[in-house]
Protein backbone atom coordinates (compact mmCIF):
# COMPACT_ATOMS: atom_id res chain seq x y z
CA UNK A 1 0.00 0.00 0.00
CA UNK A 2 1.30 3.15 -1.32
CA UNK A 3 1.26 5.51 2.34
CA UNK A 4 2.12 9.28 2.15
CA UNK A 5 5.34 10.91 4.19
CA UNK A 6 4.10 11.50 7.10
CA UNK A 7 3.02 7.79 7.39
CA UNK A 8 6.01 6.40 6.49
CA UNK A 9 8.08 8.57 8.79
CA UNK A 10 5.75 7.24 11.78
CA UNK A 11 5.72 3.60 11.12
CA UNK A 12 9.34 3.03 9.78
CA UNK A 13 11.25 0.25 11.06
CA UNK A 14 8.63 -0.47 13.75
CA UNK A 15 8.20 -4.00 14.55
CA UNK A 16 5.22 -6.52 14.26
CA UNK A 17 2.84 -5.39 17.12
CA UNK A 18 3.19 -8.42 19.97
CA UNK A 19 0.97 -8.41 22.94
CA UNK A 20 2.19 -6.76 26.05
CA UNK A 21 5.64 -5.15 24.15
CA UNK A 22 6.52 -1.42 23.14
CA UNK A 23 5.56 0.15 20.01
CA UNK A 24 9.54 0.49 19.43
CA UNK A 25 11.72 -1.31 22.12
CA UNK A 26 14.27 0.18 24.00
CA UNK A 27 17.74 0.82 23.36
CA UNK A 28 19.95 -2.49 23.82
CA UNK A 29 23.21 -2.15 25.47
CA UNK A 30 25.20 -4.87 24.92
CA UNK A 31 28.83 -5.72 24.42
CA UNK A 32 28.32 -9.27 24.15
CA UNK A 33 25.53 -12.09 23.61
CA UNK A 34 25.66 -15.34 24.57
CA UNK A 35 26.92 -17.35 21.81
CA UNK A 36 27.03 -21.25 22.08
CA UNK A 37 28.64 -23.21 19.51
CA UNK A 38 29.10 -22.35 15.85
CA UNK A 39 29.78 -18.46 15.68
CA UNK A 40 26.62 -17.53 13.75
CA UNK A 41 23.99 -15.61 14.04
CA UNK A 42 22.34 -12.19 13.69
CA UNK A 43 23.77 -10.88 16.47
CA UNK A 44 27.35 -12.50 17.88
CA UNK A 45 29.73 -9.21 19.08
CA UNK A 46 28.47 -5.55 19.44
CA UNK A 47 30.95 -4.25 17.62
CA UNK A 48 29.69 -5.93 14.32
CA UNK A 49 25.64 -5.85 15.00
CA UNK A 50 23.02 -4.83 17.31
CA UNK A 51 19.12 -4.99 17.71
CA UNK A 52 18.65 -1.29 18.03
CA UNK A 53 20.53 -0.23 15.26
CA UNK A 54 18.82 -3.23 12.94
CA UNK A 55 15.94 -0.88 13.85
CA UNK A 56 17.04 1.85 13.01
CA UNK A 57 18.42 1.15 9.93
CA UNK A 58 15.06 -0.91 8.81
CA UNK A 59 13.73 2.59 9.30
CA UNK A 60 16.03 4.85 6.90
CA UNK A 61 16.13 1.75 4.26
CA UNK A 62 12.25 2.49 4.14
CA UNK A 63 12.37 6.03 3.76
CA UNK A 64 15.17 5.99 1.46
CA UNK A 65 12.79 3.99 -1.11
CA UNK A 66 14.31 0.90 -0.30
CA UNK A 67 17.48 0.25 0.46
CA UNK A 68 20.54 -1.72 2.66
CA UNK A 69 21.16 0.86 5.15
CA UNK A 70 24.42 0.65 7.54
CA UNK A 71 24.70 3.37 10.10
CA UNK A 72 27.75 5.13 11.65
CA UNK A 73 28.48 7.63 15.02
CA UNK A 74 28.82 10.50 12.90
CA UNK A 75 28.43 11.83 9.39
CA UNK A 76 31.83 11.80 8.87
CA UNK A 77 32.51 7.94 9.50
CA UNK A 78 29.83 7.91 6.81
CA UNK A 79 31.18 9.82 4.60
CA UNK A 80 34.84 8.04 5.11
CA UNK A 81 33.34 4.29 4.98
CA UNK A 82 32.03 5.07 1.34
CA UNK A 83 35.26 6.83 -0.11
CA UNK A 84 37.74 4.70 1.76
CA UNK A 85 36.06 0.97 1.15
CA UNK A 86 35.73 1.90 -2.42
CA UNK A 87 38.66 3.35 -3.53
CA UNK A 88 42.27 1.64 -3.95
CA UNK A 89 45.56 2.74 -5.26
CA UNK A 90 45.48 4.55 -8.60
CA UNK A 91 41.74 4.44 -8.68
CA UNK A 92 40.38 8.01 -9.72
CA UNK A 93 37.60 10.27 -7.40
CA UNK A 94 35.85 13.18 -7.99
CA UNK A 95 34.75 15.61 -5.94
CA UNK A 96 33.22 18.93 -6.00
CA UNK A 97 35.45 21.69 -4.58
CA UNK A 98 32.54 23.32 -2.78
CA UNK A 99 31.59 20.49 -0.89
CA UNK A 100 31.40 20.05 3.04
CA UNK A 101 35.17 20.89 4.09
CA UNK A 102 35.11 17.84 5.95
CA UNK A 103 34.98 15.72 3.31
CA UNK A 104 37.35 17.64 1.22
CA UNK A 105 39.61 17.23 3.80
CA UNK A 106 39.80 13.41 2.93
CA UNK A 107 41.71 14.60 -0.42
CA UNK A 108 44.70 14.83 1.12
CA UNK A 109 44.30 11.26 2.80
CA UNK A 110 43.31 9.45 -0.26
CA UNK A 111 46.05 10.63 -2.27
CA UNK A 112 48.21 9.72 0.54
CA UNK A 113 46.71 5.94 -0.87
CA UNK A 114 47.90 6.70 -4.13
CA UNK A 115 44.49 8.05 -5.37
CA UNK A 116 44.00 10.57 -8.13
CA UNK A 117 41.65 13.40 -6.72
CA UNK A 118 39.75 15.40 -9.57
CA UNK A 119 37.65 18.36 -8.17
CA UNK A 120 35.23 20.86 -9.84
CA UNK A 121 32.58 22.69 -8.51
CA UNK A 122 28.95 21.52 -8.40
CA UNK A 123 26.82 23.90 -10.23
CA UNK A 124 26.50 23.65 -14.04
CA UNK A 125 27.03 19.75 -13.69
CA UNK A 126 30.95 20.79 -13.77
CA UNK A 127 31.94 16.71 -12.84
CA UNK A 128 30.90 15.96 -16.17
CA UNK A 129 33.99 17.06 -17.55
CA UNK A 130 36.11 15.07 -14.80
CA UNK A 131 34.66 11.67 -15.06
CA UNK A 132 37.38 10.08 -17.77
CA UNK A 133 38.12 6.59 -15.90
CA UNK A 134 36.98 7.80 -12.69
CA UNK A 135 36.24 4.74 -10.51
CA UNK A 136 33.78 7.23 -8.16
CA UNK A 137 32.18 10.29 -8.12
CA UNK A 138 31.12 12.31 -5.21
CA UNK A 139 27.69 14.59 -5.34
CA UNK A 140 26.69 16.94 -2.79
CA UNK A 141 23.28 18.51 -3.85
CA UNK A 142 22.43 21.37 -2.14
CA UNK A 143 25.83 21.89 -1.21
CA UNK A 144 26.92 23.05 1.97
CA UNK A 145 27.00 25.86 2.56
CA UNK A 146 26.63 28.00 -0.74
CA UNK A 147 23.55 26.04 -1.97
CA UNK A 148 24.50 24.93 -5.33
CA UNK A 149 22.61 21.97 -7.24
CA UNK A 150 23.59 19.69 -9.70
CA UNK A 151 22.07 17.24 -11.82
CA UNK A 152 22.43 14.04 -10.22
CA UNK A 153 20.19 11.34 -12.60
CA UNK A 154 22.33 13.28 -15.75
CA UNK A 155 25.95 12.73 -14.05
CA UNK A 156 24.56 9.46 -12.74
CA UNK A 157 23.98 8.33 -16.04
CA UNK A 158 27.16 9.62 -17.43
CA UNK A 159 29.29 8.04 -14.54
CA UNK A 160 27.77 4.58 -14.61
CA UNK A 161 28.31 4.95 -18.49
CA UNK A 162 32.04 5.76 -17.57
CA UNK A 163 32.15 2.93 -15.45
CA UNK A 164 32.05 4.87 -12.21
CA UNK A 165 30.08 4.69 -8.99
CA UNK A 166 27.94 7.66 -7.86
CA UNK A 167 27.69 8.71 -4.44
CA UNK A 168 25.52 11.41 -2.93
CA UNK A 169 26.08 13.61 0.14
CA UNK A 170 22.29 14.21 0.95
CA UNK A 171 22.73 15.71 4.56
CA UNK A 172 20.37 18.72 3.66
CA UNK A 173 17.73 17.28 1.95
CA UNK A 174 17.08 13.86 3.70
CA UNK A 175 15.76 10.58 2.13
CA UNK A 176 11.79 12.87 2.43
CA UNK A 177 13.40 15.74 0.11
CA UNK A 178 15.26 13.34 -2.18
CA UNK A 179 15.93 10.19 -2.81
CA UNK A 180 19.46 10.14 -4.59
CA UNK A 181 19.24 6.19 -5.31
CA UNK A 182 16.12 6.82 -7.18
CA UNK A 183 18.12 9.38 -9.23
CA UNK A 184 20.32 6.56 -10.27
CA UNK A 185 23.08 7.38 -7.22
CA UNK A 186 24.82 3.59 -5.62
CA UNK A 187 25.32 5.32 -2.70
CA UNK A 188 23.10 7.90 -0.73
CA UNK A 189 25.27 9.12 2.64
CA UNK A 190 24.10 11.72 5.23
CA UNK A 191 25.17 12.99 8.17
CA UNK A 192 22.01 12.51 10.75
CA UNK A 193 23.39 15.08 13.08
CA UNK A 194 21.85 17.12 11.33
CA UNK A 195 18.07 17.30 9.18
CA UNK A 196 16.97 13.51 10.14
CA UNK A 197 17.29 13.57 13.53
CA UNK A 198 16.94 16.90 13.69
CA UNK A 199 16.98 17.82 17.63
CA UNK A 200 20.37 18.80 18.49
CA UNK A 201 21.27 15.96 20.48
CA UNK A 202 23.39 12.79 19.34
CA UNK A 203 26.01 12.18 16.46
CA UNK A 204 24.91 9.75 13.99
CA UNK A 205 25.37 9.02 10.13
CA UNK A 206 24.04 6.28 7.10
CA UNK A 207 25.01 4.98 4.18
CA UNK A 208 22.34 3.71 1.61
CA UNK A 209 23.02 1.22 -0.95
CA UNK A 210 20.21 -1.50 -2.90
CA UNK A 211 23.53 -3.18 -4.12
CA UNK A 212 24.26 -5.77 -1.61
CA UNK A 213 27.57 -6.34 -2.36
CA UNK A 214 28.27 -2.28 -1.90
CA UNK A 215 26.22 -2.22 1.36
CA UNK A 216 28.47 -5.02 2.64
CA UNK A 217 31.52 -3.58 1.58
CA UNK A 218 30.54 -0.83 3.56
CA UNK A 219 29.47 -2.48 6.50
CA UNK A 220 32.53 -4.43 6.66
CA UNK A 221 34.42 -0.88 6.81
CA UNK A 222 32.47 0.05 9.89
CA UNK A 223 33.71 -3.70 11.85
CA UNK A 224 36.80 -3.22 11.02
CA UNK A 225 38.17 0.69 11.79
CA UNK A 226 34.78 0.23 14.50
CA UNK A 227 32.86 3.59 13.69
CA UNK A 228 29.41 1.88 15.34
CA UNK A 229 27.13 4.36 16.81
CA UNK A 230 25.71 3.64 20.19
CA UNK A 231 22.30 2.32 20.81
CA UNK A 232 21.48 5.09 22.49
CA UNK A 233 22.08 7.20 19.72
CA UNK A 234 20.03 4.72 17.39
CA UNK A 235 17.56 4.62 19.85
CA UNK A 236 16.87 8.19 19.44
CA UNK A 237 17.40 8.74 16.13
CA UNK A 238 14.62 6.17 15.12
CA UNK A 239 12.22 7.96 17.82
CA UNK A 240 13.08 11.41 15.95
CA UNK A 241 11.95 9.68 12.69
CA UNK A 242 8.62 9.92 13.42
CA UNK A 243 8.18 13.48 13.19
CA UNK A 244 10.48 13.64 10.41
CA UNK A 245 7.61 15.07 7.86
CA UNK A 246 6.09 17.37 9.85
CA UNK A 247 9.38 18.64 10.72
CA UNK A 248 10.74 19.64 7.85
CA UNK A 249 7.65 20.89 6.05
CA UNK A 250 7.23 23.62 8.94
CA UNK A 251 10.72 23.95 7.88
CA UNK A 252 10.61 23.73 4.59
CA UNK A 253 7.78 26.63 4.83
CA UNK A 254 9.62 28.85 7.23
CA UNK A 255 12.63 28.96 5.09
CA UNK A 256 11.08 29.57 2.43
CA UNK A 257 9.35 32.92 4.04
CA UNK A 258 12.78 33.96 5.59
CA UNK A 259 13.71 34.05 2.23
CA UNK A 260 11.46 35.79 0.66
CA UNK A 261 11.88 38.33 3.44
CA UNK A 262 15.71 38.47 2.64
CA UNK A 263 14.74 39.19 -1.10
CA UNK A 264 15.89 42.50 -1.92
CA UNK A 265 16.53 44.06 1.15
CA UNK A 266 19.16 46.60 0.76
CA UNK A 267 21.56 45.30 3.38
CA UNK A 268 21.45 41.35 1.80
CA UNK A 269 23.27 40.42 -1.02
CA UNK A 270 24.02 36.93 -2.70
CA UNK A 271 20.73 35.33 -1.15
CA UNK A 272 20.54 31.54 -1.82
CA UNK A 273 17.32 29.03 -1.47
CA UNK A 274 16.62 26.23 -4.28
CA UNK A 275 12.97 27.30 -2.95
CA UNK A 276 13.31 30.65 -5.01
CA UNK A 277 11.60 30.60 -8.21
CA UNK A 278 14.53 32.77 -9.64
CA UNK A 279 17.50 30.96 -7.45
CA UNK A 280 19.52 29.84 -9.84
CA UNK A 281 18.98 26.25 -8.79
CA UNK A 282 15.48 26.56 -8.86
CA UNK A 283 14.90 24.56 -11.98
CA UNK A 284 17.16 21.48 -11.39
CA UNK A 285 16.01 21.54 -7.72
CA UNK A 286 12.18 21.24 -8.69
CA UNK A 287 13.37 18.08 -11.19
CA UNK A 288 14.60 16.74 -7.92
CA UNK A 289 14.01 17.41 -4.67
CA UNK A 290 10.10 16.89 -3.21
CA UNK A 291 11.66 19.59 -0.30
CA UNK A 292 14.23 21.86 -0.79
CA UNK A 293 15.39 21.85 2.77
CA UNK A 294 15.86 24.46 5.74
CA UNK A 295 19.45 26.26 4.91
CA UNK A 296 19.16 29.52 3.38
CA UNK A 297 22.42 31.26 2.58
CA UNK A 298 22.92 35.21 2.43
CA UNK A 299 26.26 37.72 2.21
CA UNK A 300 25.99 40.67 4.57
CA UNK A 301 28.43 43.60 3.65
CA UNK A 302 31.20 42.56 5.91
CA UNK A 303 32.75 40.79 8.34
CA UNK A 304 31.74 43.02 11.56
CA UNK A 305 27.47 43.61 9.65
CA UNK A 306 27.35 39.46 9.89
CA UNK A 307 28.25 39.67 13.33
CA UNK A 308 26.37 42.18 14.56
CA UNK A 309 22.77 40.67 12.54
CA UNK A 310 23.86 37.28 14.30
CA UNK A 311 24.34 39.12 17.34
CA UNK A 312 21.15 40.90 17.69
CA UNK A 313 19.19 37.65 16.77
CA UNK A 314 16.83 36.80 19.49
CA UNK A 315 15.26 33.39 18.60
CA UNK A 316 18.32 31.78 16.63
CA UNK A 317 21.08 30.66 18.12
CA UNK A 318 24.68 30.70 16.99
CA UNK A 319 26.09 27.25 15.96
CA UNK A 320 27.86 25.56 13.43
CA UNK A 321 25.58 22.83 12.65
CA UNK A 322 22.07 23.23 10.67
CA UNK A 323 19.02 21.38 10.56
CA UNK A 324 17.61 21.43 14.06
CA UNK A 325 14.37 21.94 15.07
CA UNK A 326 15.72 25.48 16.93
CA UNK A 327 16.78 28.01 14.30
CA UNK A 328 20.55 28.31 14.05
CA UNK A 329 22.46 30.82 12.29
CA UNK A 330 26.48 31.46 11.95
CA UNK A 331 29.20 33.37 9.79
CA UNK A 332 30.50 30.81 7.96
CA UNK A 333 33.88 32.33 7.09
CA UNK A 334 34.86 32.18 10.77
CA UNK A 335 35.92 28.68 10.22
CA UNK A 336 37.91 29.19 7.09
CA UNK A 337 38.25 26.49 4.26
CA UNK A 338 35.00 27.21 2.16
CA UNK A 339 35.51 30.37 -0.44
CA UNK A 340 32.91 32.12 1.30
CA UNK A 341 32.22 36.11 1.20
CA UNK A 342 33.33 37.15 4.90
CA UNK A 343 30.37 38.24 5.86
CA UNK A 344 28.70 35.02 4.36
CA UNK A 345 25.88 33.74 6.87
CA UNK A 346 24.52 30.29 6.63
CA UNK A 347 20.73 30.20 8.24
CA UNK A 348 19.28 27.16 9.45
CA UNK A 349 15.61 27.64 9.68
CA UNK A 350 14.13 25.83 12.44
CA UNK A 351 10.16 25.09 13.26
CA UNK A 352 9.34 28.64 15.27
CA UNK A 353 6.01 30.33 14.48
CA UNK A 354 6.63 31.65 10.52
CA UNK A 355 5.36 35.40 11.62
CA UNK A 356 7.87 35.60 15.10
CA UNK A 357 11.28 34.56 12.88
CA UNK A 358 10.95 36.53 9.99
CA UNK A 359 10.08 39.78 12.38
CA UNK A 360 13.59 38.54 14.54
CA UNK A 361 15.52 37.95 11.24
CA UNK A 362 14.57 41.85 10.13
CA UNK A 363 15.21 43.59 13.09
CA UNK A 364 18.50 41.91 13.47
CA UNK A 365 19.51 43.46 9.84
CA UNK A 366 18.28 47.12 11.24
CA UNK A 367 20.89 46.67 13.60
CA UNK A 368 23.36 46.77 11.23
CA UNK A 369 24.72 50.15 10.86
Amino acid sequence: MQVGDGTLAVGAGRPEAENHAPALPGPVFAAYYHLAGEASGPYTYGRDSNPTWTLLERAIGELEGGAEVVAFSSGMAAVAAVLLSQVRAGDVVVLPDDCYQTTRALKDRLESFGAVVRTGPTARDAQLDLLDGARLVWLESPSNPRLDVCDIRRIADAAHAAGALVAVDNTLATPLGQRPLDLGADFSVASDTKALTGHGDLLLGHVAARDPESADAVRFWRKTVGAVPGPMEAWLAHRSLATLQLRLDRQDANALAVAEALRGHPKVSGLRYPGLPDDPAHEVAARQMRRYGCVVSFSLRDEASAETFLGSLRLVMQATSFGGVHSSAERRGRWGGDDVDPGFVRFSVGVEDTGDLVADVLQALEKIP
